[in-house]
């Protein structure tokens, strides 16, 4: 689709603090979104409630652009989105196939039972393609696999317990390099950061479960500001660490802390919730799910 860069800078620049972006960023971002070979999106949707697409269109701000919708319609070049594309049918899977220069994002796990019918995302020829088909092919000829919320980095809330449907990680079904940006779901600026460096051709740091350590390099627990305050011993006291009531935040990266939630309101341990460790391999269950589980090693770039 033919769009313009323009709301998309002027995202970058106004998220430049939070995304940690400078002007030397910005300037590369610009000049990456510029290029005429730039890449377009590819979003496919699978096993999971579309949380990480939610999450992301919550995005508000007082400026333009004035939402993550905006971002992502007007200004990158998003080649299909179940959701968002505004085409449909054969016209759009035609395109799809014939994409050759394009990130691909996937959000959600890849059910592997039943065929792979459990999930069927389009349809080409009067021919049911399974999820697990498009991603093989997509995942074969993207210049780079994202990885968006927990299910698609890790198996997530669709992989514990009995599992009937056979769901497996992106990268358990592909057998590749991923890039995870976890979480159930991820915060918006995560999966813009991210998708920004991609755009400008980063190496990418990251961890042994694949996320960038830029993002999840840091515990929850240690930029907790409870932490320090003493051990709440039963639910409903505010302002203490949580630690001995289950939370997760000891063994859970993420800037939750820090950057918050809805453009800086609240986050879940301010709530009063313990952190259910949503960015780590183990969620939502660690005592269902082997520790480790399909999370893979991403590219060491």
């Amino acid at each position: 689709m033919l769009i313009t860069r323009r709301s998309f800078l002027k995202y970058c620049a106004a998220a430049s603090a939070a995304l940690g972006l400078n002007p030397t960023d910005l300037w590369a971002v610009e000049q990456a979104t510029g290029r005429p070979e730039a890449p377009s999106v590819l979003w496919l949707q699978g096993s999971g409630c579309s949380g990480c697409s939610i999450s992301f269109l919550n995005y508000i701000s007082p400026s333009d652009p004035k939402d993550a919708a905006d971002v992502l319609i007007r200004s990158v070049s998003l080649a299909y989105h179940p959701t968002l594309s505004a085409g449909a049918g054969q016209t759009v899977v035609d395109e799809v196939k014939r994409a050759d220069n394009f990130i691909l994002l996937v959000e959600g796990g890849v059910p592997t039972a039943f065929g792979g019918h459990a999930c069927v995302p389009w349809s080409d020829g009067g021919k049911e393609i399974t999820f697990e088909q498009a991603v093989r092919d997509l995942a074969g000829r993207a210049k780079q696999v994202v990885c968006i919320g927990t299910c698609a980095s890790y198996g997530g809330v669709n992989a514990i317990g009995g599992n009937p449907a056979g769901v497996k990680t992106v990268r358990e079904v592909t057998g590749g390099s991923t890039l995870h940006v976890p979480g159930c779901p991820p915060h918006p600026n995560w999966i813009v950061s991210t998708l920004v460096s991609v755009l400008q051709g980063k190496n990418i740091p990251v961890d042994d479960r694949g996320r960038p350590t830029s993002i999840y390099g840091r515990r929850i627990h240690d930029e907790c500001p409870f932490e320090d305050r003493g051990k709440a011993r039963s639910f409903g006291i505010n302002g203490k660490c949580m630690e001995d009531l289950g939370c997760q935040g000891p063994a859970t990266g993420a800037p939750c802390a820090q950057m918050k939630w809805n453009n800086g309101v609240n986050w879940c341990v301010q709530a009063g919730s313990p952190c259910l460790g949503c960015t780590e391999p183990t969620f939502p269950n660690p005592a269902q799910r082997r520790r480790g589980r399909g999370q893979g090693r991403g590219p060491r770039n």
